[in-house]
């Protein structure tokens, strides 16, 4: 990028935009030059953001307007989960000229159907000659990316496990929500049975990955059914890590959150474990990784990655590698890691 100001549209300002747009703004690695979203329409992104003074960037739901103006290099596409959902949209930026990178978690690897699309958007993006990366913490770096590069100093591989240990009750709201926190077991089966919570999204995805990027042919990749974790004493949840706003109180008996796993098996073997765990009550937050071959090899983060923090700055620093990479779908397997993004 030899020292020019990168031109960014956000698409999608909603928690994860907001947070995003906060980080581009305090860092000025970046230029924001439009922000789309179908809430706030007509407002300005500092009044959304609470800040002090107006950006001038005002926030508008007419996605091919706004690209169309704003001509970005690249677009931070932060909508919705769904590849079928936010195909349309990621279209539109193709359409724009704009490198796009998304925290869609269908896209950080796409499997089953969902290949046939991303194949397509391949196809698409080629064509206008720009990029498209799925990508986020997680699913996108904690656990798939990271355990294929620990496993570059291994002479053989035999086995990966992954344990992502979540201390929820800081966390975003609609990330509590999402684990079911505070609801009551049937409420929480029922809306499980029901698809409303649906887990943590992109598991499959990262063991996907991981599988192929190892070069394994294994026999099955198969989630296990969403388990509650019950609340064993009171505790208060929050709504940010300042601890500043009580969300809730999680009583005993009530849902404190949940365990979500992915095994990949060749024949009756566990080659690739994935277990997802976020709860009110975990005492301690943490990130292991488990490699065993040549040499056994592990990996632990003692804090746990924050999830926010992480996803905001994987966004930011995968541009620069977006804008480098040649025209495409690509994933985080096969682009450059991404750096802290510093203008020079």
């Amino acid at each position: 990028m030899n020292g020019k100001t990168v031109r960014v549209v956000l698409f999608g300002v909603g928690p994860l935009g907001q947070r995003v747009a906060q980080a581009i703004l305090e860092r000025g690695t970046l230029e924001i030059v439009g922000a789309i979203d179908l809430q706030n329409v007509d407002a300005d992104l500092g009044s959304v953001l609470s800040l002090e003074k107006k950006t001038g960037i005002i926030i508008s739901d007419d996605a091919r307007e706004v690209l169309k103006k704003a001509e970005p290099d690249a677009v931070i596409h932060m909508t919705a989960s769904s590849l079928a959902q936010t195909g349309p949209q990621l279209r539109e930026c193709a359409d724009a000229g704009a490198n796009v990178v998304t925290s869609c978690e269908e896209l950080s690897f796409p499997i089953d159907y969902r290949k046939k699309l991303a194949d397509e958007l391949d196809q698409y993006f080629n064509d206008r000659g720009v990029t498209l990366l799925g990508t986020g913490i997680n699913p996108g770096f904690l656990m798939d990316k990271l355990p294929l590069l620990l496993s570059g100093v291994m002479l053989d591989i035999e086995a990966v496990r992954v344990t992502r240990m979540m201390y929820s009750k800081i966390r975003r709201p609609s990330f509590q929500k999402k684990i079911g926190t505070g609801m009551d077991q049937t409420e929480f089966l029922r809306l499980i049975e029901e698809k409303v919570i649906t887990g943590h999204v992109g598991l499959k995805e990262s063991a996907s990955m991981i599988v192929d990027g190892l070069g394994w042919r294994v026999d099955e990749i198969h989630e296990l059914p969403v388990e509650p974790i019950i609340c064993e004493q009171e505790v208060t949840t929050y709504t940010d890590p300042s601890k500043s706003e009580v969300l809730m109180t999680v009583k005993p008996g009530q849902v404190a959150g949940l365990r979500n796993v992915v095994v990949a098996k060749k024949g009756a073997v566990p080659v690739v474990t994935l277990d997802f765990i976020a709860h009110a009550n975990v005492k301690e937050g943490y990130d292991l990784i488990e490699l065993d071959g040549v040499p056994n090899l592990q990996f632990k983060n003692i804090t746990g990655m924050d999830g926010d923090i992480g996803t905001v700055a994987i966004l930011i620093n995968s541009i620069r590698r977006v804008i480098e990479s040649s025209p495409g779908f690509v994933t985080m397997q096969n682009i450059n890691m991404p750096v802290p993004l510093v203008i020079t």
